[in-house]
C-alpha cells in the first residue's frame, strides 16, 4: 500500500486527479467538497473519503481507520 499526496489548488482539481491515479486508489479530500452540489455528488458517488479538518480528532480517526483497512485488505 502506498500513499499520494498532492496539493490541488481548486475545488475541481480533484475530478481531475481521480482520473489520472492508479486504479484501486482512494482519494481523501476535504468534507467541504461534499456539499458543492453536483461535484459533491460525484465525489460522494464515486467513492472519495472526506475528513473534517475542523475536527481533529475525527480527521485522524477517518485517516487512521482508512490505513488500518488498506494495510489489512493489501489496497492501494
Amino acid at each position: 500500500p502506498y500513499v499520494i499526496v498532492c496539493n490541488h489548488q481548486a475545488s475541481l482539481d480533484l475530478i481531475g486527479m481521480a482520473e489520472v491515479i492508479p486504479e484501486r486508489c482512494v482519494p481523501i479530500a476535504k468534507k467541504e467538497l461534499l456539499y458543492l452540489g453536483t461535484v459533491g455528488w460525484a465525489c460522494w458517488l464515486s467513492g472519495i473519503i472526506f475528513i473534517d479538518r475542523h475536527r481533529r480528532a475525527a480527521a485522524i480517526h477517518v485517516i487512521s481507520q482508512t490505513a488500518r483497512t488498506m494495510w489489512r485488505e493489501n489496497v492501494r
